[in-house]
């Protein structure tokens, strides 16, 4: 099978390979939706939809769907995994021992050895500097709590470069939280300089106006 191909393969189990699957995966969807125990962004009618891609991801991911809706937040309209999530993922997944922080006192970075080849293998060190010039710092937990920050952003970081796979690319809340969203506004192009021609269609499409009556006593003429 050609890379091309796999880019556009549905995976096995997806509920979009057919209708049947579909409509399976909307009954479930709608009892899941009926429950208080989900998120409030899954529930009721308003929250059908979010179920049905929730069920997707966690049939890709081999998890239960509940795990999934507890784990997986909407930020900006953006689908964002809590860290913890990614930090349970990294250490559940089986593929590494000896994962770890390497802290100092104002940077963190994650480590770990891979089982497979014994190779120790790191993410990006994840500094308060780099916080501060990042703009991450609008949080204020970072004030409160660094060092947690510092985890958590590190284990993010580790994550999309040594299990991108589990994570499916889907970025992590302190990630997506800090995402301005700006709404471009079409400017309005320049008007173009007034032509002898423009000026005169101006005046013949103004409508003319009656000239003000003025009522004058006759009487004023002969005081």
């Amino acid at each position: 099978m050609s890379d091309e191909n796999a880019l556009v393969r549905t995976q096995p189990g997806s509920i979009y390979s057919n209708v049947a699957s579909f409509e399976s995966a909307q009954r479930m969807a709608a009892s899941l939706a009926d429950s208080k125990l989900v998120p409030i962004q899954y529930q009721g009618q308003a929250g059908l939809s979010n179920c049905i891609v929730a069920m997707e991801i966690a049939n890709r991911m081999g998890m239960s769907a509940f795990q999934v809706m507890q784990n997986l937040n909407v930020i900006h309209g953006r689908p964002s995994w809590s860290s913890q999530f990614i930090i349970g993922l990294i250490q559940g997944c089986g593929r590494f021992e000896g994962f770890s922080y390497d802290e100092t006192q104002d940077g963190c970075q994650c480590v770990a050895r891979l089982k497979s080849t014994g190779e120790l293998v790191d993410g990006p060190r994840i500094t308060l500097d780099m916080a501060k010039k990042e703009g991450w710092t609008k949080n204020t937990k970072w004030s409160t709590m660094p060092q947690t920050m510092l985890r958590y952003r590190a284990a993010s970081a580790f994550g999309r470069f040594h299990i991108p796979d589990l994570i499916l690319g889907i970025q992590s809340v302190e990630e997506n939280e800090v995402i301005d969203v700006q709404v471009d506004v079409a400017e309005s192009p320049p008007a173009a300089p007034s032509t002898t021609l423009d000026r005169l269609n101006e005046k013949l499409s103004t409508p003319k106006t009656e000239p003000e009556q003025v009522s004058v006593e006759t009487d004023d003429f002969f005081d």
